[in-house]
């Protein structure tokens, strides 16, 4: 029996490398010239924090921090900005969250679709991924491009193929 995993997983090599060329591109900007500018990746929290002076820095490091993410092949879903807070000295600070795994809603939501088509397969949830399997690899190229197509709000990779 052939079968896939359906998965949303982040290369946090990538978004590091992300947040290392974004820094390096704030630095040489002129509108940052003597700007308090900080921007940093907490690998274990998963989390991009920017401190900034006002807001249109900030939209302009978000700006580039999204370009640089999309140039390493990293879907800008997975980054999930959370509400800008006044940090100290006049500072403002946000945080960007990096989303992995498929959340409950969304799997159940890939389930739904794919029992939808009456193809002759079988999905279920496993922790924090779909695995999907059938007899046919037509039928599972078929859910691979439904899926695809179904445009979620978390970037989806489809992983484990065997059969």
């Amino acid at each position: 029996m052939a079968s896939f995993d359906i998965v949303s997983r982040v290369d946090m090599q990538e978004v590091d490398n992300a947040v290392n060329v974004t820094r390096k591109a704030i630095l040489t900007r002129f509108d940052f010239r003597e700007s308090k500018t900080e921007i940093t990746l907490d690998k274990k929290e998963k989390t991009v924090r920017v401190v900034t002076e006002d807001e249109m820095k900030m939209r302009a490091i978000q700006d580039t921090l999204v370009e640089h993410v999309v140039r390493r092949k990293i879907d800008a879903k997975c980054l999930e900005p959370k509400e800008i807070q006044m940090a100290s000295h006049g500072m403002i600070q946000r945080e960007f969250a990096i989303k992995e795994g498929v959340d409950a809603d969304t799997a159940r939501a890939i389930v739904k679709l794919i029992k939808g088509q009456k193809l002759k397969v079988q999905a279920s949830i496993q922790e924090n991924q779909v695995r999907v399997s059938g007899k046919k690899i037509d039928d599972l190229q078929a859910v691979i491009r439904m899926v695809r197509e179904a445009k979620f709000q978390i970037p989806l990779q489809f992983v484990n193929m065997t059969g």
